[in-house]
């Protein structure tokens, strides 16, 4: 570097030249080469001796140079630059570095020189001509001026010239901003060092501004960040600190002001937190979103985590051994003839030199895993250390859990130990952590084939019938002694066999030989043998993880062994953590589920008599904690053999029916998801101990009715998980709750309507699919609606609140029959993509009727019950063969003697037509009938059915489900020229019927063009002009249509205007205009 000569220049002065060199550098700065100099080398061409020892077995690797080019790709911008001449990029470069450290070490609190200096040196890297901020703001400005300016007639090729022009220039632009992927230089490390230093200064102002070009230097220039890791570190490091307190210490004693001292203090802290806070900004990466923490690196990685631990703050890559496949991948794409490769396929010779450096490299990162788990455990068991950082190293320490690769034994017996730790976070981690152990310590399984064809033999269809009844819960077929337990084949998904097979299913082997009844001092004997006899596909120098796998299953046996360590685990987990807000916990779940699935029973005569203290006791915490060891047990016994099943199930049973006993509010939900949680994925025959105890007597009336629909909540659980596989259970359980569709407390009779629903679920009726041997809809119904002939015979059902008198509902049991049934058809409706029509059908009178015409809360539940009802089953999809059943069934109703079933007849219409419209429409008759329908509630003598018939016609003439011909229109016509009598009488009021329904069609014709003014719409408002005095209500019908024309037609009446006459205009205005007050 040359000489410069120091000239002492004022801080004014000094930023108009930084300002002049800075507007100078823009302005030459797309004639100015790119900072050029020596390559620093970053691991792409040094060679490096790694020493790797496994066991007894020692490496020496090489690391070569890859085999892909990675220099950087530059791109011609329209510049040829001289190479003879000076590079003043560089001189500018070189005069900013020196004047920087002058600032730093003389003038630092100059910081609008370094805002300036900042700003010079992020062109010196990246300016070509032009900013990336300006760069996306003129390309943002593009794109709207060409949307708005695009003719898509024309297509996207249709643009003006000076789009074509602008569009170029933004992409000669784009070419200048491309310098990613570029080498890392000597130059580039000097700056970024420079940027690093700015980063930590005392002014947050110039940290920001410096930290946001330093992470764009890191973002351009490849393995930037291995170089700047470790300089981020040092700045973090303990020793950093230290050894500015030493200094202090040295200031203490030579200071003799007690002022000066305390400044001095102060001083120190501030710097060393700026300092300390800039770093972290630095690793953090905030502006690009790329922590330099989580990099994709296993030498940053296990830096870059302990050090964090030890100072202050702070994930995942593969080890390898998928990695392999990654050199046949590369050779089929170099093979590949579409896109094809501008590099030459590998040879043999290349394609096994990549896969022996892939071998090498997995071996490489497998150790640096090893040495980040060691580290991080190095940092927990630093006493000073801090309590957050002590939560935030077992955080990192847990994510390490893989499935290709087993965790170190050591921190194995930390989590487990963890289990019992004094901090809740701790223990919360350590649990999910353990959970993953365990399911990474499980044996494998022996499993056998069934043939898809072996299936088939015994009748493959579609459905839960045929020839899939060895698959189904048989009560005279159980498993209840050794020989049938291992004679019978178990599917444990329940899916498989209702629609198809999988090509190759797999099942566990029933004649496997179970290795839990081991004792301790043989387990490792048996693993270490199997473990021999069946190797995973990896390499010979692997071995030693097979041992660690061993290591930690002894390591969990030794505590789990421990009377002392399961008490205070268990009273950890049976404390309440949050009140009123805890549910029943997964994680706690799936750890009990790997510890019975790895260990077998080894463990419970230590657990069950705290199981049994839990259960026992009501409290909420408790009843949660048996909850989850009880679904863990059940789940991780799938496996076992029938003797230790069977005494399993001798004790579970008593253990479920106390708690069952103590259940509560806060605790049922728990015991719903309990059951359901243990039942899912299960076999139902390996339950049959679990099934038959929950249907022995779920409505026994014993604990009042919240205990009654608890258990059928409970039991509702586990039946919903087998799906089609336990219809006679369901048989059973329709024909024990038949008898009690009355029940007199609401809530019982809710959950009744929901277990119904998964009752029929499995009844459905799709194309080639076989009749289930599940329940059907309609032989229920028929069934109901015998016990509901009480209430079909009264001709209309008043809107009561029955629930004010409890003696009302006893002496009418039908209407808790008819509400069990609402409740089971909107349920079905609900979780079921088809319906039973025809069974439905026999439900609409009741429904009807039952139903009330407006909403009012005072309504009980049972007519809320059947609005909802009848709007659910008005959505639902029709087939063609279904219209006429239900035109007829709404034809029978049209002459009900309810008024109120008439007007939800309507409200049916409406939402049926709308959601079938092109079913409908295919089917013409079905229209003509529906017509037909409409124009026969029109004349109804109950107004309010006349007002819905008319505001049905305007939906149906809108949505064009008929159109308004000259039939209908003169049919409307006539009906409003009907002729009132001067007498009043029965004849007059029928009269006045028809006359009131023209009118009311001809409203609908009005308002069902809302927005435009069809050429029938002009003469259809004269005549309506015609009843503007005539009497009730037929006047209020045609300022009500009048009211709503003008609103709708106002925005663009001057367009619409042109559609009238001017005898119709001056008509018009005098209706539609009010008359003023002082004309």
């Amino acid at each position: 570097m040359r000489s410069v000569k120091c000239v002492v220049v004022g801080r004014e002065e000094l930023l108009l030249s930084l300002a002049i060199v800075q507007h100078c550098l823009l302005g030459a700065g797309s004639m100015l080469p790119l900072l050029d100099g020596q390559h620093l080398h970053t691991d792409t061409k040094k060679r490096i001796f790694l020493q790797v020892t496994i066991g007894s077995l020692h490496f020496v690797l090489l690391s070569v140079p890859s085999m892909v080019n990675l220099g950087e790709i530059k791109l011609h911008i329209g510049i040829n630059y001289d190479d003879s001449r000076e590079n003043y990029r560089k001189s500018i470069c070189q005069t900013m570095r020196l004047l920087l450290h002058h600032i730093l070490e003389h003038t630092e609190d100059d910081t609008k020189s370094l805002f300036v200096i900042i700003k010079i040196i992020s062109d010196l890297m990246f300016f070509q001509g032009t900013h990336k901020k300006e760069f996306d703001s003129r390309w943002k400005s593009f794109t709207l001026v060409k949307k708005s300016m695009e003719n898509r007639l024309h297509g996207k090729k249709q643009n003006i010239r000076a789009l074509l022009i602008d569009r170029v220039l933004l992409q000669h632009e784009m070419r200048k901003l491309v310098v990613e992927g570029s080498v890392y230089k000597v130059v580039h490390q000097e700056l970024l060092c420079d940027l690093l230093l700015l980063s930590t200064s005392t002014y947050s102002q110039v940290r920001s501004r410096a930290q946001h070009v330093l992470i764009s230097a890191v973002g351009t220039f490849s393995f930037a960040y291995r170089d700047l890791i470790p300089r981020i570190l040092q700045l973090l490091s303990p020793q950093h600190t230290t050894g500015t307190q030493q200094q202090f210490k040295v200031q203490q004693t030579h200071t003799q002001n007690t002022y000066k001292l305390v400044s001095g203090l102060c001083l120190n802290l501030t710097l060393t937190l700026c300092v300390f806070q800039g770093a972290l900004y630095c690793m953090l990466c905030m502006q690009s979103g790329n922590c330099l923490a989580s990099a994709r690196d296993w030498d940053c990685v296990g830096e870059v985590w302990p050090a964090l631990v030890r100072c202050g703050l702070s994930p995942s890559m593969t080890l390898g051994k998928s990695s392999i496949a990654c050199v046949e991948i590369a050779n089929h794409i170099a093979q590949s003839a579409n896109p094809t490769s501008c590099l030459e396929a590998p040879s043999l010779e290349e394609l096994n030199e990549g896969l022996q450096r892939q071998l090498i490299r997995n071996v490489v990162g497998a150790r640096k895993y090893e040495k980040l788990v060691n580290d991080l455990l190095d940092c927990l068991e630093d006493s000073n250390l801090p309590w957050k950082f002590e939560h935030m190293a077992t955080d990192l320490l847990s994510l390490q859990l893989r499935e290709d690769h087993p965790l170190p034994p050591d921190a194995v017996h930390y989590f487990t130990q963890g289990l019992t730790h004094d901090s809740i976070s701790i223990r919360k981690m350590a649990v999910a952590a353990m959970a993953g152990i365990l399911k990474q310590l499980k044996r494998p399984r022996i499993k056998v084939a069934l043939k898809p064809s072996d299936i088939r033999s015994r009748g493959c269809v579609c459905g839960g019938s045929g020839g899939k009844c060895w698959l189904q819960y048989d009560s005279k077929n159980l498993p209840l002694s050794e020989e049938q337990w291992d004679s019978q084949q178990y599917v444990e998904k329940t899916h498989w066999g209702y629609y198809s097979w999988p090509r190759e299913m797999m099942i566990h082997a029933a004649s496997e030989k179970r290795k839990h009844d081991l004792p301790y001092e043989e387990m490792s004997e048996v693993l270490i043998t199997y473990r021999t006899q069946n190797p995973l596909p990896l390499p010979q120098y692997y071995y030693h993880y097979y041992i660690w796998c061993l290591f930690g299953e002894k390591i969990i046996f030794e505590y789990f062994s421990d009377p002392e360590f399961i008490d205070q685990l268990i009273g950890f987990l049976s404390l309440e953590d949050r009140k009123g807000n805890d549910s029943f916990n997964p994680r706690r779940f799936c750890l009990f589920k790997g510890l019975f699935c790895n260990y077998g029973d080894v463990f419970l005569p230590l657990l069950w008599p705290h199981l049994e203290q839990l259960a026992s006791n009501p409290h909420e915490s408790s009843q949660r904690c048996v909850c989850e060891i009880t679904a863990g047990l059940i789940r991780g016994s799938k496996l076992w053999s029938f003797s230790k099943v069977d005494r399993l199930w001798q004790l579970l049973c008593p253990l479920i029916r106390t708690a069952l006993n103590n259940i509560t509010v806060e605790t049922y939900t728990d015991w719903g998801t309990c059951i359901a949680t243990a039942c899912e994925g299960r076999d139902p025959r390996k339950l049959h101990w679990l099934f038959e105890m929950l249907m022995e007597s779920p409505l026994s009336g014993e604990g009042g009715s919240f205990r009654d629909a608890s258990l059928l909540y409970v039991l509702q659980g586990g039946l919903a998980q087998q799906q089609w596989r336990v219809s006679e259970l369901l048989h059973r359980l329709l024909t024990y709750l038949e008898p009690k569709l009355t029940q007199v407390y609401k809530n019982v009779r809710e959950r009744i309507g929901s277990v119904l629903t998964y009752i029929f679920m499995i009844d459905v009726a799709l194309p080639h699919t076989h009749i289930t041997y599940s329940p059907h809809v309609a032989e229920f119904l028929t069934r109901v609606l015998e016990r509901l002939k009480p209430l079909m015979s009264e001709p209309e059902i008043h809107n009561n609140v029955l629930e004010e008198n409890p003696g009302d509902r006893r002496a009418h049991p039908s209407c808790q029959t008819a509400q069990d049934g609402a409740e089971m058809v909107d349920g079905k409706r609900r979780r079921t993509f088809t319906n039973p029509v025809q069974q439905q059908l026999k439900l609409l009178p009741l429904l009807f009727k039952i139903a009330p015409v407006e909403i009012d809360e005072s309504y009980d539940e049972m007519k809320q019950d059947a609005r909802t009802c009848l709007s659910l089953m008005s959505q639902g999809l029709l087939y063609p063969e279904h219209i006429p059943l239900v035109l007829a069934a709404l034809d029978e109703m049209t002459v009900s003697r309810s008024w109120h079933a008439r007007f939800s007849v309507l409200t049916y219409l409406q939402i049926m037509v709308f959601y079938n419209l092109f079913t409908l429409l295919s089917v013409p008759a079905a229209v003509l009938h529906i017509r037909k329908l409409v124009m026969q509630l029109l004349l109804d003598e109950q107004l309010e059915v006349r007002d819905m018939a008319g505001t049905t016609l305007s939906g149906l003439l809108q949505c064009q489900f008929f159109p308004l011909d000259s039939s209908l229109q003169t049919e409307l016509q006539t009906l409003s020229q009907t002729r009132l009598p001067l007498a009043r009488g029965e004849l007059a009021s029928i009269d006045l019927v028809r006359r009131h329904a023209g009118v009311l069609g001809l409203s609908g014709c009005i308002l069902s063009s809302p927005y435009d003014v069809p050429d029938w719409m002009p003469q259809i408002l004269m005549d309506l002009s015609d009843h503007l005095n005539d009497q009730q209500p037929i006047d209020m019908t045609v300022k009500k249509t009048l009211s709503e024309f003008r609103r709708t037609h106002h925005d663009n009446w001057q367009e619409h205007r042109q559609c009238f006459t001017d005898d119709q205009l001056l008509v018009l205005t005098d209706l539609l205009v009010s008359p003023c007050y002082y004309a």
